[in-house]
């Protein structure tokens, strides 16, 4: 192997784990936060390329559907709930309506746009939105009544909610994959590589992300809410912050993340139903890396899980995935060995 293949494997390596560590953090996000280890972070991936391609095809995504029925099933859990809790039908209505009037809007208005032609960045802008809008929504109907439930109740939760994203994605886009056009044609040769467009997006993109994400954290008063959620769940209650707000707007911003890996990638590969899946599953490589709980080890592991599928694919291309996911049984061997657990102990 040269400098030049070298070179080109590392800048693919680097370009795929940009992606995953956009997903990878997402992973440490939710887990903190709510405890739940979220396999269907991946679904989000595929919706979100599948429905940027479904609005480039002038047709109206199924995804604008299912957000409507999920809207509709979130609603009445949300009146049903807080009807049973204050006795009072009117403060029932009140949050229902509350949960069902922005997706509903933002569908509304994304089946309104599919014939309308307009620029790829903002039928982007629109993809975002709608599979955004569905962590809110399955959190609230899947996880908030469990919110309390063990770790490993919440996993089997998260597997059942997995393969019924894979069966929908099915049924709403079809067998076929897809390919989207790439955000930004141009290209530039430095030495024996050739960037792309595309590829500088995805750098910068996953730049700007992870700075707003560092400075939402930090500097923002929602920001330091939620950490204080993942540090102490009951400490935050008692301080008055919600740790059911807390848990939807942290599967909002999981949601998002990987509505906008999945634009980033989609001009790179062909997207197919269940391509989000093993997406996903590298950016959870990328997440145990990190023990689950350290933002800059999920960004760091991410890279590595990229270089070595770019340089796993060159070498053995029909073991690569085997490669990437072998990666994780020394890990946890290691952070297994470091945590000195003992049976006594339990």
């Amino acid at each position: 192997m040269d400098f030049s293949i070298a070179g080109i494997l590392m800048l693919d390596g680097f370009t795929n784990g940009a992606v995953y560590a956009l997903l990878g953090l997402a992973t440490v996000l939710v887990f903190t936060v709510t405890r739940v280890i979220f396999i269907p972070q991946g679904e989000f991936v595929a919706y979100g390329a599948l429905t940027l391609a479904m609005l480039q095809a002038g047709k109206v995504p199924g995804t604008v559907w299912l957000l409507m029925i999920l809207a509709t099933v979130a609603s009445v859990m949300e009146c049903w709930s807080r009807w049973h809790h204050d006795h009072k039908l009117a403060n029932g209505i009140k949050a229902g309506v509350r949960m069902w009037i922005p997706p509903m809007v933002i569908a509304l208005l994304t089946w309104w746009s599919a014939t309308q032609n307009f620029s790829m960045l903002v039928q982007a802008l629109l993809s975002v939105a709608v599979v955004a809008t569905f962590g809110p929504l399955v959190y609230r109907i899947a996880y908030q009544s469990l919110e309390s439930a063990p770790p490993l109740v919440l996993l089997i939760v998260s597997v059942g909610v997995h393969f019924a994203m894979t069966g929908l994605g099915l049924l709403f886009f079809g067998a076929e994959g897809f390919r989207n056009p790439s955000f930004l044609t141009e290209s530039w040769t430095v030495g024996p590589l050739n960037i792309t467009g595309q590829v500088v997006i995805i750098f910068l993109t996953a730049l700007v992300m992870i700075l707003v994400l560092w400075l939402f954290f930090e500097r923002t008063l929602f920001g330091k809410a939620l950490r204080a959620t993942a540090v102490n769940r009951t400490g935050a209650r008692l301080m008055g912050i919600s740790t059911h707000a807390a848990g939807q707007f942290t599967f909002l911003l999981a949601a998002g993340i990987g509505a906008i890996s999945g634009l980033l990638i989609g001009p790179t590969t062909t997207v197919f139903y269940d391509s989000g899946f093993l997406i996903g599953l590298k950016g959870f490589v990328a997440a145990v890396v990190a023990g689950l709980s350290s933002y800059p080890g999920a960004l760091i592991g991410a890279l590595f899980v990229g270089v070595v599928e770019s340089f796993g694919s060159f070498w053995a291309s029909a073991f690569k995935e085997v490669i990437v996911f072998t990666l994780i049984l020394p890990v946890l061997l290691w952070r297994s060995i470091s945590s000195g657990h003992s049976d006594e102990e339990h």
